[in-house]
This record gives C-alpha cells, structure tokens and sequence, in this order.
C-alpha cells in the first residue's frame, strides 16, 4: 500500500492521541470494547461513564463533533434493525404511548444499540488517531499474521481505487445525458459496477505480477519503528484498564 494514502476516517493532529505508538492505540482499543461487551446491560449507568470517556478522548484528539456525527451514520440501518426488538419479543409486555412493547424486547434493544454504539464510536476514535499505514504496522507489532496486515492493506487501498473509478464513470455518464430519476435508468450503472469488477480482477493480476518480479515471496517484509515504551503504554492501557474496574463494578451492583 502506497505510504503517502490517507483514508477519510483519518484526521491530521499533534495530541498525545496521535502520538501514541499504533499498537497501544490498537490493544487498548480492543480492550475497551471487550468491557462493554461484557459489562451487564442492566448496569445503565456504565454505559454513561463509557460514553462519556469516549467522547472525552474525541474531544482531547479534536476530531470534532461533525467529523464523529457524520462517521456514526453508519449505525442508522442497526438502530432501525434494533428498534424492532419491542414489537417482535415475547415475554411479559408494558405499554409505552399505547403500544404494548416486549420487557425483554426493550431490554435487547437497549443492549444492542449502547453496545453496538459505543464499539463504534470506539473504533472512530481509533481510525480518526491513526492512519491506516500505520495502524497496520500496529497490527504486525501485536503479532497478527502479515498475510492479514497485507490483505486488509490491499483492500483498504484498492476499495478507495474502485470506487474511485466508479465516481469518474458516474461522472462521465451524467456529462453525456444520463441523469436516471426512478429505478429502470439504473441498467447503465449496473454495467459499470461488472466492468470496474472485471478491472479490479484484471488490475490484481498485474499487481501481482509487478510484486512478484519485485521478489515477493507471499509475506509483506516487516517495517521497523514505532516501538511503544512503558509510559505509553501505561497511558494507553489506562482507558481500558478503568472500562473493566467499571465492568466489575456492574457486575457487583447486580
């Protein structure tokens, strides 16, 4: 993957966010998801200190409110998804503006949405700090397979190269004529997705090739750098480390 490729999840910044060591940015996060997953969800306020804390490193990173709202957007189709919970649950019902709604209906909405919303918002945090070269070399640093470090290296790079293509073509048809207002003028756009696909096919074959007369062998070489010591690492594994005497702390009030 070109060093010099930036992803839109990522923000420039000089906090001591960004300046942590990918790899402590990596484990901590997946930490802190861990203890939201296992903290009870009926323990409502720890789902309050989580947030909190998440939007409290958002703001110390100055992502920004827009720049999170827009990259939360993504949860939309789950929130709907989750909404349904009250209406098909069984179990005993309550009603709420006359609607009779499953107990534990409600219960598995509130589960889904505090967890599914804080593990994404978690994982803004993370992409908006660390780029994604370097996030990668943080993966290798936590021993993770480089066959993976690769394949989500190229996918990462490559998806942003087709969709890429498929916006110039967009463009071209539309500088032609073609402006589809219902579902019957999306023929055009159909053909142009199985082109760009039979492109890409094409495109890894001859990236493959270029890699292999390179001296690939199958296995990305390592990179150095970005050794973390144990200050940072301390001051990354701080959040989690609270995330899970938070978690406890549930578990006990039960």
């Amino acid at each position: 993957m070109a060093g010099g490729h930036v992803h839109a999840l990522y923000r420039h910044g000089d906090t001591l966010i960004h300046g942590l060591p990918p790899q402590v940015k990596v484990a901590a996060a997946f930490l802190f998801i861990f203890a939201v997953v296992a903290t009870p969800k009926e323990a409502w306020w720890a789902f309050v200190i989580y947030a909190s804390t998440l939007l409290s490193l958002a703001t110390a990173a100055r992502l920004g409110r827009r720049f999170v709202a827009t990259r939360m957007l993504i949860e939309v189709p789950f929130v709907l998804a989750a909404l349904l919970f009250p209406f098909v649950g069984g179990g005993a019902t309550v009603s709420v503006l006359g609607l009779e709604l499953s107990r534990s209906g409600l219960w598995d909405m509130w589960n889904v949405l505090a967890k599914a919303t804080l593990g994404l918002l978690t994982s803004v945090v993370l992409a908006g700090t660390t780029d994604i070269p370097s996030m990668l070399r943080g993966f290798e640093k936590l021993r993770v397979p480089r066959v993976l470090t690769a394949i989500m290296g190229f996918m990462i790079r490559y998806l942003d190269v087709v969709l890429g293509e498929f916006r110039r073509m967009r463009v071209a048809m539309h500088s032609r004529g073609h402006n589809p207002r219902s579902l019957a003028g999306i023929g055009p756009y159909a053909r142009s997705a199985g082109l760009i696909f039979i492109r890409s096919y094409e495109r890894g074959e001859r990236v493959y090739l270029a890699m292999a007369s390179r001296g690939y062998t199958g296995h990305m070489p390592s990179v150095n750098g970005d050794d973390a010591g144990i200050s940072q690492w301390s001051a990354g594994l701080a959040v989690p480390a609270f995330a899970w005497l938070v978690a406890a702390m549930a578990w006990w009030s039960l």
